[in-house]
C-alpha cells in the first residue's frame, strides 16, 4: 500500500516537470534561463548630418534673401526702399522656414535653431522700418542702425562660423541718426514784411522749433528757433494771424519737417497785430509768445495733424 502511493506520487512528479518543459518550450523559451537566450538587436544610431550637407542647406537658404537685401542697399528712399525692405522681410522669413525645419549637424543645433530666430526679428524689424515719407518720418536705414534683429543675426553668424559654418549674410547697409539744425532765427519762408509790428518768440523747450504764421491761407513766415534761445521778428504787418509751431530733432528740409520727435501744434488764439496813429506818433503790436509752459501765461495751444501743419 505505501509501495503504490509512493510510486503514484513520484510519477506526477516526473508528470509535472515534463508538462514544465513543454509549456517553456511552446512559448519561445521564456521560462529558460536569461542567458541561453539570443540577444536584442541594438537600435542603428541615426546617422548624423554631415557638415557639407549642412553648409549647402545654409547656403541655399541664405542665397536668395542675400540678393533681396543688396536690393535693399541700392534701392532708394521712398517707395522702391519700402517695396526692398518687404520683399527681404518675406525672404528672411523663408529662410527661417528652412532652417527650422533642416537636419543640422548636432554641434551646429543650438547656432542653428539661434540663426532662425535671429531671421524671424530680422523680417520684423525690415517690416517695421518702412517709412511712411510724411512728416517726421525717419529714415529706413536709421531705424535699422537700433534695430535687434541684425544684431541677433550677427550673433548668430558669430556662433556658427566659430563651428565651421560661415552662413555669409549680407546685412543691408544703415545709417546713423542725424542732427541737422538751422541757425537760429533763420527763415524757411518769409513774406513781404513791411510793417510796424514786432514779434518775440521764446523757445524754453528741450528741441529746436519752427514757428509758422499764416494770414487767410497764405504762410506769412516761418522761423527756425533753437531750444533755450528767442528771436524777434521785425516789421510785421498788420492783420490777424494763425500761429503754428512744431518741435523736434534732425530738421529735413526736404521733407519741411522735423524727423524725429516731432510734435505739431497751433495757439487757439490768433495774434492780431495793429498799427494806428495817435497824436504825437504811431503805435504798434508787439507780441511775445513762449513756446512752453508758463506761470501765469494766458494763451492756449492745440495739436494738430502733420498734414494740417502749413509748409
Amino acid at each position: 500500500m505505501s509501495a503504490a502511493a509512493a510510486a503514484l506520487a513520484l510519477s506526477l512528479s516526473l508528470a509535472a516537470c515534463s508538462s514544465d518543459r513543454g509549456s517553456a518550450d511552446r512559448a519561445g523559451g521564456s521560462g529558460a534561463p536569461a542567458a541561453s537566450s539570443p540577444a536584442a538587436a541594438a537600435p542603428s544610431p541615426t546617422p548624423s548630418v554631415a557638415p557639407d550637407a549642412y553648409r549647402h542647406t545654409l547656403t541655399g537658404a541664405l542665397g536668395p534673401l542675400n540678393s533681396a537685401l543688396r536690393a535693399v542697399d541700392t534701392a532708394h528712399e521712398g517707395s522702391a526702399l519700402n517695396e526692398a525692405l518687404e520683399a527681404a522681410a518675406t525672404r528672411a522669413d523663408a529662410a527661417a522656414d528652412t532652417l527650422h525645419t533642416s537636419r543640422t549637424p548636432d554641434e551646429a543645433l543650438a547656432g542653428n535653431g539661434q540663426l532662425a530666430a535671429a531671421l524671424r526679428s530680422l523680417g520684423r524689424d525690415l517690416r517695421s522700418a518702412r517709412g511712411g515719407g510724411g512728416r517726421c518720418a525717419t529714415s529706413p536705414r536709421v531705424t535699422l542702425g537700433t534695430a535687434e534683429g541684425p544684431k541677433s543675426v550677427r550673433a548668430a553668424g558669430r556662433t556658427l562660423t566659430a563651428l565651421g559654418y560661415d552662413p555669409a549674410l549680407h546685412l543691408p547697409r544703415t545709417e546713423q541718426p542725424r542732427h541737422r539744425r538751422l541757425a537760429n532765427g533763420a527763415f524757411l519762408r518769409d513774406g513781404s514784411r513791411a510793417g510796424l509790428g514786432r514779434l518775440t518768440v521764446n523757445n524754453g523747450t528741450g528741441s529746436d522749433a519752427v514757428v509758422t504764421l499764416t494770414h487767410g491761407s497764405r504762410t506769412a513766415f516761418s522761423v527756425y528757433v533753437r531750444h533755450g534761445s528767442h528771436t524777434t521778428i521785425p516789421s510785421v504787418n498788420s492783420g490777424s494771424y494763425t500761429v503754428y509751431f512744431t518741435t523736434g530733432e534732425d530738421w529735413d528740409d526736404a521733407r519741411s519737417s522735423f524727423t524725429r520727435g516731432c510734435s505739431f501744434e497751433k495757439f487757439d488764439d490768433e495774434a492780431t497785430f495793429r498799427t494806428v496813429r495817435v497824436a504825437g506818433g504811431t503805435q504798434y503790436t508787439v507780441l511775445t509768445f513762449t513756446l512752453n509752459k508758463v506761470l501765469g501765461g494766458n494763451a492756449t495751444t492745440s495739436q494738430v495733424s502733420p498734414d494740417e501743419f502749413p509748409s
